[in-house]
């Protein structure tokens, strides 16, 4: 089992060199040199240092960033940092992503194909969807894999029987899992990755011969990522570096010879662009926000400002989440959906 690398481990990266890879002149998805710049944004919810660009691939429509963090960044960029600033508005929009509801969807999904042996969840963090599978598939064992440690804590509270720490594409984790699996689920995942097709690889081989993989993804092609530009939530810089259109990952899918069972956007719709954007321009219209790298700290009464004026702009967010639930029925059928889902069976031999 791959052990995690504690905080205290992963200083603060100095230096472009550290921070970023080399920047690649083709698409990391079919190689096309046909590229153009997407947008270039800093860190917009954690207000961390750095810039960062996304481009897109004219030829395929991949949408990933370039030049890449290296892990080292990755990790920075994705720990928790005591003393970092938290936006409460940001964070509750964000939580839709997690919400009880939507984890329930995404495992009635499979209920068509029957109650599994063995089910694998990729990237489960505290195992919150094997805890909502379970309603629906009570005999099932559900497992779990997690870059931190909080998989263990999952195991503790018994949301998961096996707990691995690691990616899955780890040589050791990925030959202990091999051909186990009925399921494998990856649930906003594929997006977070360094190398999605390498995911798609690894999560094949644990399945066995027969079994589903579910995923949901975001897609880069909804019409609201066209029209926010860096204030669309879901681009999340810099620590989401890849996501792909519907079609290449299906496209991905029937090439390692899958069966493509079910794919769309309207169940995998999260309603939630609308609050984003107006949480994220909140926090930024504010002064500042005290971070750990802040050279100057804000003033005391920069700091209560910042505070007061957050709680005066809440009725704002929560109008705009409103708005994008009540939308949502009718967006989740057009080029506004953010999100799609696809389910495809692995051959059986």
């Amino acid at each position: 089992m791959s052990a995690p690398i504690p905080d205290a481990a992963i200083p603060a990266p100095q230096g472009s060199a550290r921070v970023h890879e080399p920047r690649r002149g083709d698409c990391p998805w079919c190689g096309s040199a046909r590229l153009r710049n997407r947008l270039r944004t800093g860190d917009l919810r954690r207000h961390r240092p750095g810039l960062f660009t996304v481009d897109v691939c004219r030829d395929c429509g991949h949408t990933f960033q370039n030049p890449r963090l290296t892990a080292e960044g990755l990790a920075f960029h994705r720990r928790a940092v005591r003393g970092a600033p938290r936006d409460p508005a940001t964070e509750r929009v964000l939580a839709l992503h997690a919400a009880r509801n939507r984890r329930r969807a995404a495992a009635r999904a499979m209920l068509p194909f029957g109650e599994p042996e063995s089910w694998l969840d990729v990237g489960t963090g505290l195992a919150r969807f094997p805890q909502s599978a379970r309603e629906y598939f009570p005999y099932t064992a559900f497992d779990g894999t997690d870059l931190t440690a909080r998989v263990e804590q999952a195991r503790t509270l018994g949301r998961v029987e096996e707990a691995h720490i690691g990616s899955l594409t780890d040589p050791v984790v990925r030959a202990r899992l091999a051909g186990r699996y009925d399921v494998v689920s990856m649930l906003h995942h594929l997006e977070r990755t360094t190398d999605p097709r390498a995911e798609l690889d690894a999560a094949l081989d644990a399945l066995r011969p027969g079994g589903h993989l579910l995923i949901e993804t975001l897609d880069p092609r909804c019409a609201f990522a066209a029209l926010f530009g860096r204030w669309w939530l879901p681009y999340d810089q810099p620590r989401r570096p890849h996501l792909m259109p519907r079609r290449n990952l299906c496209a991905a899918l029937e090439e390692r010879g899958c069966t493509l069972v079910t794919g769309g956007h309207r169940a995998a719709h999260v309603p939630h662009d609308l609050a984003g954007l107006a949480a994220l321009a909140l926090s930024h219209a504010l002064p500042a926000p005290d971070t750990p790298w802040r050279a100057v700290p804000p003033t005391p009464f920069e700091r209560r400002l910042r505070a007061v004026l957050l709680r005066a702009g809440t009725p704002l967010v929560a109008a705009a989440a409103a708005a994008d639930l009540s939308l949502a029925p009718l967006l989740r059928h057009t080029p506004f959906a953010n999100a799609y889902r696809v389910i495809a069976r692995k051959p059986n031999s």
